[in-house]
Formats: C-alpha cells, structure tokens, sequence
C-alpha cells in the first residue's frame, strides 16, 4: 500500500496527486512510515553531507537574483483563506518591489491584481478592509473589486480613452486548501496547481477552510535563507530551545518531499492527543489506519517553498496552526514574517482567549528570541567571509532539498520552469 501512494525516488518520498481519498491514504502510508522508524528507533538519512557556499546567504548579487526569479516568478502563498472570508475583503501588500492587491469577488472566488491606478501608477489601497470598489486618492479614478476601470475623474477635461484597456493588471491566482497563491508575473506560463505537485491536496487534511483567523504578527529576522533553514531542522530543537522546548525534546526528522515542497516529522510509534486540558499519549502501532486521527496525520512541520511553513498547536485545547510566511527584506542580511495564528474554533470564553494568546506569544519568544536572534548571528558571523562553506548532515535532508531546489529554479528559464513541474507531475503519476 505504500508503494502505491508513496513513490521513493532519488532518497525522497514523492506523492501521488489525486482525490481527497487518496490523499488520506497517502497521509497514513507517511504516518506508518514514521512509526515504523519509531519503533526501529532509526531515521532516514541523506546520502552524504552536502556543503553550500556561504556566499549564498551573504552575496548582495545572488540576493537580488533569488528576488527576481524566485520571488517575483515562482507562485506565492500569499494569505490563509480566513484572513479574507467575505465578499469585498482586500489585502494590500508588498512583496520584493511588486504591490499586490488581493480582493475577495462577489461570487467568493479571489481576485489578485497589481496594486497600481493605470493612470499614474498610484497604489490604489494599504493595509486591509472591506469595499466594493477602490478609488485612487491621486486623482479620482475609480476601479470595480474585479480591476475594471469604471470611473475617470473629469472625463471631459482627460480626453477620451477606453476604459477596457486600463484595468488593473491581474496575476495569476489559486485558492486550495484555505489557502491563497498568487504568481507575481502576469504573463507567467506555469500553473500554480502544477507548481504544488499535488501537497495542496495533502494540505487539506488541516481542513483550513473553515478555520478562523486569530491573531497575527510580523517579526524581523535574518537573510530568508537562514531564517527558512530553521523550519527545515529539528536536529537544533534541544540545543537552541533547550529553555523553552526542553533539552529531550526529539531532534530527529524523516522528510517527504513533493517537488520542492516538503514534510517533516519526527520518526515515533507515539502521538499526543490533546483533548480538554488533558494530554493522551496514543500508540499508533496498535491503532488501525481508520482509527488514526486527522490531527496526528498532519503532525510535524509543513513547507511550502519559498517561504511557508505550517504546524499545529494547542492552546487551551483549542486545536491551531501557525502559518509562518517569509519574504526577502532590502537588504541581503534582513528578511520579515508574518505569524498567522489560525484556529479550528473561534475561542469564546477569557480562559480560551487566554490560553490562545498565551500560545501564540510563546511562539513569538521561541522564533524571535531564540531562531531569529540565532539566526541574525550567524548572518553577521557570515558576512565576515572568513568562512567558505557552511555544512548539513545527512540528518538534514531537509535543507539540502531546500538549497538544492533554490540554485536549481533560480536558474532555471520560464520554459524551463514548465518542464520542470510537468516532469514532477509525470513522476507523481509513475
């Protein structure tokens, strides 16, 4: 069963896109994966340690370069559904240089245009809100939430044009899983769907869709790069969050990889179940696979590349999700995200609300003062360039996949870009 949903390849697990019955079997082949290196007390590894030059956490050249053909080519999640649940919610953003503006149509679906008037150039909103149409506060000129240009202030003094020709430029945008991926090239030939390999089937398992969100925040860190090293890593969780996590905490991973996408989990026979304020421990060898709960099959850490990572918590026994989402900052050394803090439930009583502030502001200590303020560290450390290569073990596939899959699409042409994902699709299918 677990040849047929789970394909091993090159040392990394490919899944099989397909239905939502599919997927759950995939979801459970990886569980018994994991509980039988659990039970085996082993992991899977790399086949060899694999060396990246430091350069490419300190070189402003290939900075710039990871902007441009990663950032600005490659489709983004750029917001949880939850953030934008009614007709005429809009999300004003900047990413890398590009004005993005996101706006929930009447029919529900979602609309990503560029954050531009077509008379000036004028960003038409900021920040988020509601309104069902958007006028620039340059001149007057009035847009639709679709990007249809509906009104040029003092027509009979402008002089005639053709109102269809000036709308707002709209990217390519997917919405799966409550979740929102926008392509910040408009002429892009890739399909976002292809681009996920199918993990966005998988990331349905978290059922998203009719979450809520709670509360968010945006943190300062280091180059994207070794800020996004960490989500990829549990070797480091009883060293650096000794104080917060504990000095037993698990240090292993098994990682399944999806195209450049990727899962990790720590390899255990064991889960916890939480329920009220109560933790279960449950033994998942003697639990039948219909037996085995939605939360325990999406335990770990999720990434979806360039810059998302995904991973359930509790707070108040209230189940909830952190969605990290990291961008490149100005500068080569500096990068920013958001903390999404989504929720299965609207907490409702002040012990709940407590408890889920409580959890997420635990969050906040454990990412800014101990993953960042490391990770700003070695940022500095880094730009002395006295060291030429940084290393990582064959414990640590994940980052290898990681720098492995960034040097290969930021070389990569817009046709290459195609072949690429349809090859994954190809063998996804095999």
């Amino acid at each position: 069963m677990i040849a047929a949903r789970l394909a091993k390849a090159d040392g990394a697990w490919r899944g099989h896109p397909g239905e939502s019955a599919m997927s759950r079997e995939t979801l459970v082949a990886m569980t018994r994966n994991l509980v039988a290196h659990g039970a085996a007390d082993t992991m899977e590894y790399a086949a060899d340690i694999v060396r990246v030059p430091a350069s490419a956490y300190t070189d402003p050249a290939v900075f710039e370069q990871e902007k441009q053909r990663i950032f600005r080519r490659l489709p983004l999640m750029v917001a949880p559904s939850c953030e934008l649940p009614d007709p005429g919610d809009f999300k004003a953003m900047d990413i890398c240089g590009v004005p993005l503006l996101l706006s929930r149509q009447k029919d529900g679906s979602m609309g990503a245009f560029l954050n531009m008037c077509t008379h000036r150039g004028n960003p038409l909103a900021a920040g988020c809100g509601n309104a069902s149409r958007f006028t620039c506060g340059y001149h007057g000129w009035t847009f639709k939430a679709d990007g249809d240009l509906i009104g040029v202030a003092s027509p009979q003094d402008f002089g005639k044009i053709d109102k269809s020709q000036h709308c707002l430029t709209k990217f390519p945008v997917y919405e799966n899983a409550g979740l929102i991926w926008v392509t910040l090239d408009p002429h892009s030939k890739l399909s976002i769907a292809d681009y996920l390999c199918g993990y966005d089937e998988l990331l349905k398992a978290f059922e998203f869709e009719g979450w809520t969100l709670f509360s968010q925040r945006t943190l300062a860190g280091p180059n994207w790069k070794t800020a996004y090293d960490g989500y990829l890593d549990f070797y480091h969780l009883p060293v650096l969050h000794k104080d917060t996590f504990g000095a037993d905490f698990y240090n292993r991973a098994n990682y399944f990889a999806f195209g450049p996408h990727q899962r990790l989990s720590t390899p255990s026979k064991f889960a916890i179940k939480v329920q009220g304020d109560d933790d279960q421990q449950l033994d998942l060898e003697a639990m039948a696979d219909d037996q085995l709960p939605q939360d325990v099959l999406v335990q770990g850490v999720w990434t979806i590349f360039p810059h998302i990572s995904i991973a359930s918590f509790y707070g108040g026994g209230q189940r909830g999700a952190m969605i990290s989402q990291l961008f490149p900052g100005e500068k080569v050394g500096e990068s920013y995200t958001t903390q999404f803090y989504v929720m299965e439930n609207q907490p409702e009583t002040p012990e709940q609300v407590q408890a889920a502030h409580d959890q997420f502001n635990f969050l906040e200590v454990v990412v800014r003062d101990e993953d960042y303020a490391t990770g700003k560290r070695q940022q500095q450390a880094l730009a002395s360039g006295l060291m030429k290569e940084v290393l990582f073990g064959r414990n640590e596939k994940g980052g290898q996949v990681f720098h492995q899959w960034t040097q290969r699409l930021a070389g990569a042409s817009d046709d290459d870009l195609v072949e690429i994902f349809a090859q994954e699709q190809r063998q996804a299918a095999e």
